[in-house]
């Protein structure tokens, strides 16, 4: 049977949550790399809005949203039980709706001609210290074991963990910084993070994972 086809950026991080959740579910796709300036036609032609992720499968459904590539992975194989009940769709959308700008104007602020970056920081770490809290009371985000939440927001923390690393670390969030720390010791996120080089159109893909 044809594999899916992934076209990915390793460095975007709904990239990133949609190859964590593959290679947690071992569902074997075809990795395309793509440059972001240089986005292959076959991307585009498959999904117009040239954002990564975009997962094609064998049939030719597209799915161009990390979340769904995430959930499309886990419902065909979950071995770490990353399903599980509880607040995650509000969890990520608090993210990727409240956080991600914040993270997106701390880390170019000149892209953003509204941008502070001392103010994005703060607005982004409001939500960090709601992470710390969540983290006080539970090893993971939604209780005892890591979850679809943990994978999907952990790459986010990371870029802004990355943008003053002195500062992060000088914050009042142990937990916060531990539960990263772990997600980036992990063999899962050797496993995505391995770098490949551009696809070209004509050639084969990288399986994965």
């Amino acid at each position: 049977m044809t594999p899916p086809v992934l076209y990915s950026f390793r460095r975007c991080p709904y990239a990133m949550r949609a190859r964590l959740a593959l290679a947690a579910s071992g569902q074997r796709c075809e990795l395309r790399e793509v440059e972001l300036k240089r986005k292959p036609p076959e991307m585009l032609a498959a999904s117009p809005k040239g954002t990564v992720p975009v997962l094609v499968l064998a049939d030719g459904t597209v799915i161009d949203q990390s979340l769904d590539i995430m959930r499309w992975a886990l419902a065909a194989h979950d071995p770490l039980r990353w399903l599980q009940p509880g607040d995650t769709e509000a969890l990520v959308a608090a993210c990727d709706d409240r956080f991600k700008p914040q993270l997106d104007r701390y880390k170019y602020p000149g892209r953003f001609a509204d941008a502070v970056q001392a103010e994005a920081r703060e607005q982004g770490a409001r939500f960090l210290r709601e992470l710390e809290a969540r983290l006080a009371a539970s090893a993971f985000l939604l209780g005892a074991h890591a979850t679809l939440a943990d994978a999907a927001l952990m790459p986010f923390v990371r870029q802004y963990a990355m943008v003053e690393p002195a500062w992060f670390e000088a914050q009042p969030w142990p937990r916060l910084r531990a539960w990263l720390a772990d997600w980036i010791a992990s063999p899962l996120f050797d496993s995505v993070m391995r770098k490949n080089p551009p696809w070209r159109s004509g050639e084969a893909g990288i399986a994965f994972p």
